[in-house]
């Protein structure tokens, strides 16, 4: 654990190529971010002790449960109203399916309104969606940047699988690559994924591994700080970033 990290050599490794999300992927192990020192001292957090938190956790999934139902019976309307308008811009299933990694490294099948072309990773294989992603549909961008492609994974909390709070649920494809190079990733795996985090609504979405990295950071320190108090923070931010229209691409 001797090489220190230099953000300049992981830039360059990838200078000469046309910067995709797949490309960062399929050369994460040309930058040896696993033997390095640094990126150990700045992710080292304390013993995580689920029964700590015991009454915290218990509370936590009463409100999830209530108040996910609540959002999906209010915006009832809503729903249907997006569900109709997917179908009607472009062919294929209006809900998207798709595996993700929760709490404990349990596999399980995340609901997103589809808001790319159907089957959009036919013939490029896992990739990250980038800035004017051509897959992305016109209604699809709407959808995105309000953060209502997000919203039938509050059935996914309702089954006990996420939380309203909590890290981002990644890809099993992807998982496979950050566990071999990122120190500590698996740590995101104390806690219920959530549809909504600190590393969220502080950093944008993924496009290289300095982002993971960064969002890594802001996943351990929300697992190592859980109080009703930031849970009340990110949820005020969240709905702030939604009612401005400021989510991702």
């Amino acid at each position: 654990m001797s090489r220190k990290i230099n953000s300049q050599v992981i830039s360059d490794s990838y200078a000469s190529k046309k910067p995709s999300p797949k490309n960062i992927i399929d050369n994460f192990e040309e930058t040896n971010i696993r033997n390095n020192e640094d990126i150990l001292k700045l992710y080292s957090i304390n013993i995580f002790s689920e029964k700590k938190y015991k009454v915290y956790f218990i509370f936590k999934r009463t409100f999830d449960f209530l108040f996910s139902l609540f959002l999906l019976i209010l915006f009832s309307p809503l729903w249907l109203s997006v569900f109709i308008l997917i179908k009607i811009e472009s062919p294929g299933s209006v809900i998207y399916k798709q595996k993700r990694i929760g709490k404990n490294g349990k596999e399980f099948e995340l609901y997103k309104f589809r808001s790319m072309i159907d089957d959009a990773e036919k013939y490029t294989g896992p990739i990250w969606a980038i800035e004017n992603d051509l897959r992305i549909t016109k209604f699809g961008s709407i959808i995105r940047k309000f953060g209502i492609d997000e919203m039938p994974q509050l059935i996914n909390v309702l089954k006990g699988e996420m939380s309203l709070i909590g890290p981002r649920p990644e890809r099993p494809f992807f998982i496979e690559k950050f566990e071999k190079i990122i120190p500590l990733y698996t740590h995101r795996y104390k806690v219920l994924p959530g549809i909504t985090g600190l590393a969220q609504i502080k950093h944008k979405y993924d496009s290289n591994i300095e982002d993971v990295i960064k969002k890594l950071q802001y996943d351990l320190c929300y697992i190592n700080n859980l109080s009703f108090k930031l849970d009340i923070i990110i949820s005020l931010t969240t709905i702030y970033i939604i009612t401005t229209g400021k989510g991702k691409f």
